[in-house]
């Protein structure tokens, strides 16, 4: 267990009361900050799942056809996932964060390669700028393997967030056989790369900030897995660039927010986008996100599928497996790292 001799946590020095500026570690230089005049409404696609798997299939694929092509964004409604699963998974969030803070850092470590772990920010052992965030991050696929990790307070922690765990996972293959079957692939081709699959989550927290027009919940980046899976609660946060401006994604109750990752990018050979977005705080809520990350498993081989590989569109990426993609992303931190990975 951490101990507490310094603050290890964002929400460790907001919860004295006595925070009235941003500590000069939090802010980014004045060319980097958020411009929040710039900002223009939710303009992102909501797509009806209703008949994803009935007679209106080609259409509900028309439409993720269109938006991973456009910028990579999208909601879904009428998903499969019941309303109860969803705001249970949230309130455990919101009780998780709400514990005493010696108990919550039981859970503290600042390690990046620990599978479930507590900390703040990005990656503190190599970050010169924070982020105005604290997080849980919990591996759940095979759930077997790693809920024993999982924090055991509150008392009914493991029970919700394995019943969230499955659900969002039948909700991801889906997308994903959704997605392969747009490129025009076999539907079970993405699927096929994935290796064994791996899936992650995290519980985001964005203690309310002071000046949060000096720094960031996470800055620009984009996702570096194959799709991330977004549930928001109503606070607003979470912006994407498009079209070289900053939309705000404003939440959908029940909806989740869906946005293709770097490999995705990878195997459709840049047909689809892996979006720029970040999250933004503000001075007078908390906002608690919890993102589902479905990934390939470290030793998956990931590249260009060769069916979308011609002469006129040659391979933009070699190939590389995942585990190789994570030792950049993780060494170069929440950046685009594609470029490390571009054919030569």
């Amino acid at each position: 267990m951490a101990t507490a001799s310094k603050p290890l946590l964002l929400s460790d020095m907001v919860s004295s009361g006595e925070m009235n500026q941003v500590p000069s570690k939090y802010i980014h230089p004045i060319t980097e900050r958020p411009n929040y005049q710039n900002v223009v409404p939710d303009s992102i696609p909501v797509i009806d799942l209703q008949n994803l798997n009935g007679p209106n299939r080609s259409q509900v694929l028309d439409e993720i056809r269109r938006a991973c092509s456009d910028n990579g964004f999208f909601q879904v409604k009428n998903h499969g996932i019941p309303e109860s699963i969803i705001a249970n998974m949230m309130q455990m969030a919101r009780e998780f964060f709400n514990l005493p803070l010696q108990e919550r850092l039981k859970m503290y470590s600042d390690d990046p390669t620990k599978a479930n772990r507590l900390s703040t920010s990005y990656n503190v052992r190599t970050e010169k700028i924070s982020h105005w965030r604290d997080y849980l991050g919990l591996h759940c696929y095979p759930l077997q393997d790693y809920i024993h990790q999982w924090p055991t307070n509150p008392e009914s922690f493991r029970d919700i967030a394995a019943e969230y765990c499955r659900s969002v996972r039948a909700l991801a293959l889906q997308l994903v056989e959704a997605i392969s079957e747009s490129l025009g692939l076999d539907k079970d081709y993405i699927s096929a790369q994935l290796g064994s699959h791996a899936q992650i989550m995290a519980l985001n927290y964005y203690p309310p900030c002071p000046q949060p027009d000096l720094t960031y919940g996470l800055p620009g980046h984009t996702d570096g897995y194959v799709l991330t899976l977004l549930l928001q609660d109503e606070v607003s946060g979470l912006q994407l660039l498009k079209d070289g401006q900053w939309v705000a994604v404003d939440p959908v109750p029940n909806a989740f927010v869906i946005n293709i990752g770097d490999q995705i990018q990878v195997i459709s050979n840049d047909k689809y986008k892996s979006a720029m977005h970040r999250a933004v705080v503000n001075s007078e809520k908390e906002r608690i996100s919890i993102p589902t990350f479905y990934c390939p498993s470290p030793d998956a081989v990931i590249g260009p599928a060769p069916q979308l590989v011609t002469d006129d569109e040659p391979a933009v990426y070699r190939q590389f497996t995942f585990e190789e993609y994570n030792r950049t992303i993780w060494k170069d931190g929440l950046s685009k790292c594609l470029d490390a990975f571009h054919a030569t």
